[in-house]
């Protein structure tokens, strides 16, 4: 009986190879589409929700590892995106289904990483890929499915510049200005796109904000021309840092008075305003299960995060006019602060993201709330 495969299926069957900034290789097979891509590797630990991560724009420029096992099983569907389009540099996985089921109308991974031209590797051992990176830190690594010598795919590896000191916001930032929800509803939110989530803007719009969403370049008269009464301050991509307009632009629009809410980049710029310091981690925190204690509540939070810079929590010493709100139970890095005298907070985790429980939704509540106290 002849069997009928989908003509992918024959093309992963080409060989593919992963060389690591220290020159370990590991090799596989081929999937997406043949070609040769670099970045940043990193892992996440979240056993679901692959298509919102790939098009996460806080993903940009990196190599990204499934730590999960079966990879594509249940396909994707439009409506399952943070952005327009991946994000992610490359894809590195265990087990890639080159079949799919699920309800409603789907196609498969492989035709979703064509359709972005995303090149990426399956068949290696990613556990033990994760336990390496674990040891020796975050570094730049190549995927290559094409005829060419690991001594050259090295040599390329160590032309890709590092993470840090990179600014990769303005990749991803809106070119135009657009709004979301309704022009009639009670408050008004300035997000700065920094690279933002598609459902920071919902849960926005959900509690009866009006968003419009500007270029990180945009100028504080810019913001101020569309009469917002808070300002929405993004995740995103890149060494905060390395960002020195746009933290100047947030010292500017903290000095309106007006309410700020901040989450990853945007909590990071924050604290930069502020002269605080951020620094790059050994490895980020990227899953669906990190937990973080709200100090000022005392309850504890199932977290979605994605982050490879964290707030230094040594600059937070001696300073009597920023507070932090929450800390990350893993590791006691910083999750959150707050500004004393201004309606200024944030957070390092992704309050919009449901890893299960909606454990941090209250946070757009406290943001709406200190507008209705403002107003």
């Amino acid at each position: 009986m002849l069997l009928h495969y989908p003509l992918f299926y024959f093309c992963n069957m080409k060989k593919a190879v992963l060389i690591l900034d220290d020159g370990k290789e590991f090799w596989g097979k081929s999937i997406g589409v043949v070609g040769t891509t670099t970045g940043e590797i990193c892992f996440n630990t979240g056993m679901t929700g692959y298509q919102e991560i790939y098009t996460d724009p806080s993903y940009f420029g990196q190599i990204m590892i499934n730590a999960s096992v079966h990879i594509g099983n249940y396909g994707t569907k439009a409506d399952e995106i943070e952005s327009d389009s991946i994000k992610i540099a490359g894809l590195v996985v265990k087990k890639f289904s080159e079949y799919h089921s699920r309800y409603g109308e789907t196609t498969s991974l492989q035709e979703y990483l064509e359709r972005d031209m995303v090149v990426g590797i399956s068949d290696i051992d990613t556990r033990a890929l994760i336990r390496y990176i674990r040891d020796k830190g975050a570094m730049n690594a190549i995927i290559s499915s094409e005829d060419i010598s690991s001594t050259d795919l090295l040599k390329k590896v160590k032309q890709t510049p590092d993470m840090e000191g990179m600014e990769l916001a303005s990749k991803v930032t809106t070119k135009v200005a657009y709004t979301k929800g309704d022009e009639s509803s009670p408050y008004r939110v300035a997000m700065v796109d920094l690279g933002v989530k598609k459902n920071i803007v919902r849960c926005l719009n959900d509690r009866g904000a009006y968003v419009k969403v500007f270029p990180m370049d945009s100028t504080l008269d810019d913001l101020l021309e569309f009469k917002p009464d808070g300002f929405m301050l993004s995740n995103g991509p890149g060494d905060p840092s390395a960002m020195p307009g746009c933290i100047n632009l947030v010292k500017d629009i903290i000095n309106t008075n007006k309410p700020v809410f901040g989450i990853c980049l945007g909590h990071q710029v924050i604290a930069l305003s502020q002269d605080l310091k951020t620094k790059k981690m050994h490895n980020g925190h990227r899953g669906i299960n990190h937990p973080v204690k709200n100090l000022i509540s005392g309850k504890c939070e199932v977290t979605s995060q994605n982050h490879g810079f964290v707030v230094d929590i040594d600059s937070l010493k001696d300073r009597d006019d920023v507070v932090m709100t929450h800390i990350h139970l893993n590791d006691d890095t910083v999750a959150g602060i707050q500004l004393k005298d201004r309606s200024v907070f944030s957070v390092q985790y992704h309050p919009e993201a449901s890893p299960g429980p909606e454990d941090s939704r209250y946070l757009f509540d406290q943001f709406i709330d200190n507008i209705k106290k403002s107003k």
